[in-house]
Formats: C-alpha cells, structure tokens, sequence
C-alpha cells in the first residue's frame, strides 16, 4: 500500500500554492462525484457561499475555459459546439464550456472517451447535478446555463440581479435580491433533502471574507512606483479568487502572495527591476490564448500593467449575517452598474496604479464590457490626461486575435506616453 503524500502547504510559496490550490478544486468536484455528493457547476460571480454551506461540490465553467484556452486548447472544443449550432458570435468561454460538456455527455452515454476529449489539455471536471448562475455580469449566462440544465437535465438555480442604473444601488434592488437568495435556499433545500445549514453559511460568508480581504490587500502595492506587482500575476491568482473564495484555499494563497509582495518592497525588488518606463491600466479580460505574449510585448517597452478593474469584480465585500449587505456585494460589479459609477471605478484604477496609459480589450466574447470601452476611454483621457487604445481580441477564441494588431496599438500607445513624459518634463 502506498503512503499518502504529505503536503506541507505553510513551507510554499504563493505560486506553488496556486500550483497546489487551483487544480485541488476541480479534484474535490472529481472526488464528491465519486462520493456520491453533489456537484454544482457555477456562474464565476453568482455566490458560492449557498452550495459551499450544503457541501456541494462548485466547478467554474468560465476558469475551466479559461484555463483551456491558456493551454492552447479551446479551438477543438470551439469547433465541437459550433458544429452543434452554436454561432461563433457567442461568447467563447460558453462555447468551449458547452463542447466540452458534449464531448464528456457522450463519454457518460457510450463508455467510449472522444478522441477530441481524450487529447484536450482540459481538466476533467465531471458533469453537474444542479447549476447555478447569476446575471450580474452579462444575460448570455441566463441562456447558457438554461441550455446546459436541458442538455443534461438537471435543476436550475438563477439568481436574478437587476442593472444599476443608479448608483448607490437601491433599497428596493437590495431587497429583491434578498428574495432571490432565499429562494435559491429553498431550491437547495429540495435538491439535498434536508434543511439550509445556516450555522455553516455563516462560517462560510466569514471565510469568503477573510480570503477577499487578502485578495484586495494585493491589488494595494501598486502604490509603489516601482512597483513589486506585475499586474499579470493578477490574473493569474484570480483563478482562486473565483473557484475558492469560499473556502480557505484563496485565504491561504493570497495571504502568502501579500507577504511576498512586503518582503520585495522591503528589499527593493521590483516586478521590472530598473526597467520600469511607464504603467498601464488593462480594461477587460485577459487574452488567456496569448496571455504570454501580451504581457511580454508590454514589458519589452517597459511598460508595466499596474491595474485592472477586471480582478476588481471579484470584491465581494460584505457583512456577514447581513443578507441585504451581500446582495449589495453581489450586485455592484462594475458591469452591472451606469455609466458614471462604472466610469469612476474605471478612473480610481488609473488613479490607484499610478498609470500613465489605458489598454482597453475590445473582446468579441464580451460584449457587455466591451460596449463602452471608447466612452471609457475618452473619459480617463479628458478627466486625467491619460491616453489610450483599443485592441481587437477575445478571451478563448485565437481567430479574434491578431498578434500584429495588438503589438501595432502597445507600440503607438507607448509612443505617446513618452511623448506626453518629454513635454510634461519640459514644462516643468
């Protein structure tokens, strides 16, 4: 018999931790499966903290997609739900999510693994039992997730969140939501067959809190210019601020990565070292298919991304034991709010990361963060001075991404900052 191996997860480092934590998630969906426990598969910024209190397993189709796209393997999936009907117009991570969930169906019903799937870098999370989404971010996850319950016919759970189109979000929008949360509850109460274990929801609405605190604390050492942050890693550790900020995995982590960051602003270790020329805000999500050479050709200009407002989404701030308060939490992502509460979030970030410049993705997957990039843009540049650019990609699809595009509008947008640099030096 053969010892289980110990893990000494306090002798890691962040980065090992999110090497250890992330896949753990999708082995304990594998491992409740096996159990006989209930697997959820969920919207990345519907609340966790439901299915985490009933001991329900939550796989993250869009971190799964993500994750399959960094590996370079969405376009066999891509191709899979396109030859099922779906138009290439859809977003891509509901693509490679439903032809990955086509390919395992068929494995389920045959015996036989597709020899698409069989060669696929994607991570074998099992098929859900119940899903559960949110429309506090886009409404093609309402059609998504109403697909992927019929498909395989399970239960639905929707949290629906009304668009702020003011801001503070009101009482009444509050309220509403409130009435969501608690029919979700009751959903999941018929669904396990016993009553909602409100002493573990508290516990765990206490943990996501903990593990969001150390998320937001990280995003806070782009005071320092230099900067110890490159702001890619974001990105990259973001994968655990959705798939476990329920648990203490992203606690763990984070914190780790917080201390890490203190120790280099104590030694004067900076992301760029003495390269550092200029800093860029990113709006939008990450290229995941070319994320390596998006942020490489930024640092061959020396220009480090010292903000985002996308990591942002996931502060899910609150109260715990205040149901009003986590709707709140759960309804201002920056998305779902107006114009003018989403610009000002948008000009904080610049503000915050020191930036001199502003990337904006336009992502034919995104639409509803993409809509408003130029207004976006216009006004980081009329009410800060901050230039910006554009630049056609998406987040799993490679046909909507030109490598030459993006590194013609990095190379212009650089030009300017230093242009606006000379003149603002000589004026002094």
């Amino acid at each position: 018999m053969s010892e289980e191996k110990t893990i000494d997860i306090e002798s890691m480092s962040a980065k090992d931790a999110l090497g250890y934590f992330l896949p753990k998630v999708d082995e304990d969906a594998r491992q409740a499966k096996k159990e006989g426990r209930l697997v959820c598969w969920s919207a990345s910024v519907a609340p966790p903290e439901f299915c985490t209190a009933m001991d329900i397993a939550l796989v993250y189709p869009e971190t799964h997609a993500a994750g399959i796209g960094a590996r370079h393997g969405s376009p066999a999936l891509l191709e899979v739900a396109e030859n099922k009907g779906y138009d290439q117009d859809i977003c891509s991570y509901c693509r490679v999510n439903m032809g990955y969930m086509e390919l395992m169906k068929q494995q389920t019903e045959t015996g036989v693994t597709p020899a698409t799937l069989e060669s696929s870098p994607a991570s074998r999370v099992p098929l859900p039992d119940v899903v559960l989404t949110c429309n506090n971010i886009c409404n093609t996850l309402l059609k998504w997730y109403e697909n992927l319950a019929k498909e395989l016919n399970v239960p639905l759970i929707n949290i629906d969140v009304p668009f702020n189109h003011e801001y503070p979000i009101t009482k009444h929008a509050k309220r509403y939501i409130v009435g969501e949360f608690k029919e979700a509850i009751r959903q999941l109460e018929e669904l396990c067959g016993r009553p909602f274990d409100y002493d573990k929801f508290f516990e765990v609405q206490r943990q996501t809190q903990r593990s969001i605190a150390a998320w937001n604390k990280i995003a806070t050492y782009f005071k320092y210019k230099p900067s110890p942050l490159n702001g890619f890693d974001l990105f990259n550790f973001m994968g655990l601020a959705v798939a476990a900020r329920s648990l203490n995995y992203a606690e763990i982590t984070f914190t780790k990565f917080a201390n890490e960051l203190e120790e280099k602003v104590k030694n004067q270790k900076w992301a760029f070292g003495d390269n550092e020329k200029s800093r860029v805000t990113w709006e939008g999500i990450a290229v995941w298919i070319a994320l390596g050479h998006t942020f490489k050709e930024l640092k061959g200009h020396g220009s480090l991304m010292a903000g985002s407002a996308y990591p942002g989404m996931w502060d899910v701030s609150y109260e715990p034991g205040n149901l009003e308060s986590m709707a709140e939490a759960y309804s201002r992502t920056y998305i779902n709010c107006c114009l003018e509460q989403r610009g000002s979030v948008l000009e904080k970030v610049c503000r915050d990361g020191k930036c001199d410049g502003l990337i904006l993705h336009q992502n034919r997957s995104c639409k509803n963060m993409s809509l408003l990039n130029n207004e976006g843009g216009q006004r980081v540049q009329k009410n800060l001075g901050i230039p910006y650019v554009i630049f056609d990609g998406d987040q799993t699809d490679p046909r909507n991404f030109s490598e030459a595009q993006f590194d013609t509008r990095v190379e212009a947008l650089c030009e300017t900052m230093d242009e606006q640099k000379e003149r603002e030096g000589g004026n002094q």
